[in-house]
């Protein structure tokens, strides 16, 4: 693609690492962050040049990182997890922590919603697997005995087919693991990788998922079957992925770049990379801080919808949003 990127514009507002964006499934002008700084930020997208989008409130509650944050379908609630060991639900409309989820002895790393927004799904650096219901109440827990993961689970995700109610998660033991949803027992374990696993996506239609980490190598299974389909050579360490939800197009946030797949013909069809040191220092300039920023090349975490691909990247706490042709890309940049 020859035109490559343009910058439209600038979000400034967290004061430390952004570390997960939420997005809305209807494209509708909100994104959700979730930052180092220990707080959630709700944004309205305004599409102006100087600042792409305003942020419009500011949630506070969680007393260490919080290192994941997802959306309900109907973008009512958010839902984060946090280093503190807990998860809360949020509703959008006050600001206000509806209910807290206490249980995990360790770091909350990934959260997720059912598709009927009736189940949560949380994982952990104690390396359990927690199922709760929206009242906060813990219903079923998946431990490092017997068949659960034995080292950190990074990823949990649930799938979206709901005729095959299935959880999928990734882990620091090199192994994507497939569960019925209804019991919570084991269906598949997927092996393959050969170091440890950052995350594990879904595709939308809930017949695949991609798992990545350590390795550089992407690896994309049959849900259905608990086989290995094919693997996608990524080229550095995988934080990351995605699936594009109108396209049969893959997304991955690695070391170097951000890496787009077309799945029917298996080729690269982008490798994004921004100039961020450029980017950076151009904030700073605009914001009058005069900082010196160190930069680190590394595309942290995606989301996407619609015609929005949404990444953070290792330096400062600010989002640059930038057209690809007729696609515009929003990156979220990580201090």
């Amino acid at each position: 693609m020859a035109e490559g990127l343009v910058l439209r514009g600038t979000m400034c507002a967290h004061t430390d690492t952004v570390t997960a964006i939420a997005t809305p499934i209807d494209n509708s002008d909100i994104i959700v962050t979730s930052s180092r700084d220990k707080s959630i930020i709700l944004w309205k997208l305004t599409r102006d040049e100087k600042s792409y989008g305003v942020a419009q409130r500011r949630l506070t509650g969680h007393s260490h990182f919080v290192e994941d944050v997802v959306l309900s379908s109907d973008g009512q609630f958010a839902l984060s997890g946090s280093w503190d060991g807990e998860l809360r639900l949020w509703d959008l409309a006050t600001g206000a922590t509806t209910r807290r989820f206490v249980g995990h002895t360790k770091d909350v790393l990934s959260v997720a919603f059912s598709t009927d927004n009736r189940q949560i799904v949380s994982a952990s650096r104690d390396r359990t697997i927690k199922l709760w219901n929206t009242l906060g109440e813990c219903k079923y827990t998946i431990a490092d005995q017997g068949e659960g993961h034995k080292e950190w689970v990074s990823c949990v995700r649930f799938s979206p087919n709901t005729l095959v109610p299935t959880i999928v998660s990734a882990s620091w033991d090199h192994t994507v693991k497939v569960w019925n949803l209804q019991n919570c027992k084991l269906r598949n374990t997927l092996a393959g990788h050969s170091g440890y696993l950052n995350t594990v996506a879904v595709s939308p239609d809930g017949s695949l998922c991609a798992s990545g980490g350590k390795d550089g190598v992407i690896l994309l299974w049959d849900l259905a079957e608990g086989k290995k389909l094919y693997s996608l050579e990524a080229g550095s360490i995988i934080h990351s992925l995605c699936f594009s939800p109108n396209r049969y197009w893959l997304c991955a946030a690695t070391e170097n770049s951000i890496r787009i797949w077309d799945l029917e013909s298996k080729s690269v069809v982008e490798d994004l990379k921004v100039d961020l040191k450029a980017e950076a220092e151009k904030s700073e300039v605009s914001a009058g801080t005069g900082n010196k920023t160190k930069v680190h090349h590394s595309y942290h975490s995606l989301g996407i919808f619609c015609d929005y691909l949404l990444l953070n990247c290792l330096i400062p706490c600010f989002v640059i949003v930038c057209e690809l042709i007729s696609t515009e890309f929003v990156t979220a940049l990580k201090r």
